[in-house]
């Protein structure tokens, strides 16, 4: 015998205990290139749905794809045949150590219908170890236990009232899906004085048209360092916005389709710049009640900053001199806001009743940032 025989008879090698997919390589190449998921599907002749899933692990990744992928990236076929089948073997060997009746528990909880309806997830798994596998890929994690720590664990600062119930997997699906979102927008690296310094110009667009305005948050937060998608809302999640660095030069500010109006939109909009401007990049925050009803000093700093960017103390004092929708529209004129945000800030103080002015208000048809199952 051998000393390297000896050697793996007494340290055999350790069993892996994650497995890669050959997209996370793909991904870091694209990167690399400086080449969009978008980009790689118009020069293979892929759909940028079938792009997404290779990202994600959750299809197969063909010879006939490799072949693709050498012509576009340079990378041979070879490499990423050997990749997939890697990939494959390891998660395999995953499998068969996994408990099936704990990993299924765990993936039934998950909204897994909206993620079959939005394109992440494949219509009709082959069995039900298959759809645990495509839901680890979703989240990019190996194990239940690794996304129980990955997506459970992190302090998580919710502006949440006790009438109503939030579904932690709901929540962490929504989560997952503002990561996804944001992976193909290119931002500047964070510069925290350019953002204080756009504040201003961010406030003058409530006064702009819906479409314009929105483009207009996305592009000079993208400048700051700063990404903002907008995501549909999960069932159960409840969730408004949330605000979490990806790196610590990229923040994520996730807004919902939650709220219709714009006093609710741009309010949230500052809400969550508040957290990147005057919180830790470790923390965290998911807003999922209403205004004001958090007890959580961060979240009544971020209430305060947005209400007072809104709306400077100083001038707030005139709120409760104001009568009739003309002298609302009078007022928001020479404070540069839109209506809808004076009204919405005289309801919350209870100057005025929730039914009182909200045909000043903007009513909002927002969108997706990405396409179902798209990057």
């Amino acid at each position: 015998m051998t000393t390297s025989d000896v050697t793996r008879e007494l340290y055999p090698a350790a069993e892996p205990d994650t497995a890669v997919p050959p997209g996370e390589t793909l991904r870091e190449l694209l990167d690399d290139l400086e080449m969009t998921q978008a980009e790689l599907a118009r020069r293979t002749g892929l759909s940028a749905k079938h792009v997404n899933r290779l990202v994600q692990g959750l299809v197969p990744l063909t010879a006939e794809v490799a072949d693709q992928l050498a012509l576009v990236t340079g990378m041979p076929a070879r490499l990423w045949n050997r990749l997939e089948a890697d990939y494959r073997t390891t998660q395999q060997t995953l499998r068969l150590r996994r408990d099936p009746v704990a990993a299924w528990d765990w993936a039934s909880a998950l909204p897994l219908k909206a993620l079959v309806e939005r394109g992440f997830l494949p219509q009709k798994p082959e069995d039900q170890l298959s759809r645990v596998d495509q839901a680890l890929a979703f989240f990019g994690v190996a194990s239940v236990e690794a996304w129980q720590e990955v997506c459970l664990t992190p302090q998580v600062a919710f502006r949440q009232t006790k009438a109503y119930t939030v579904d932690d997997a709901a929540v962490a699906t929504w989560l997952r899906l503002g990561e996804v979102a944001a992976r193909d927008l290119t931002v500047a690296p964070y510069d925290e004085n350019n953002l204080r310094d756009v504040l201003p110009e961010l406030r003058s667009l409530t006064t702009a048209p819906p479409e314009k305005s929105i483009q207009g948050v996305v592009e000079l937060c993208r400048n700051a360092g700063v990404a903002v998608v907008f995501v549909a809302e999960i069932p159960g999640a409840r969730a408004s916005g949330a605000t979490r660095w990806l790196t610590p030069d990229k923040a994520l500010v996730q807004l919902s389709l939650r709220y219709k109006s714009d006093d609710h939109l741009w309010f949230t909009i500052f809400h969550e710049l508040a957290h990147v401007l005057l919180h830790g990049k470790r923390d965290l925050h998911v807003e999922s009640g209403k205004i004001g009803e958090s007890n959580d000093p961060l979240e009544q700093q971020a209430d305060r900053f947005a209400s007072n960017l809104l709306i400077p103390p100083a001038q707030a004092q005139r709120l409760r001199q104001l009568r009739s929708l003309a002298s609302i529209e009078t007022f928001a004129r020479e404070i540069g806001v839109s209506p809808g945000i004076v009204v919405g800030r005289m309801q919350h103080d209870k100057i005025w009743p929730f039914n009182r002015g909200n045909g000043l208000k903007k009513r909002l048809q927002l969108k997706e940032t990405v396409a179902a199952g798209a990057a």
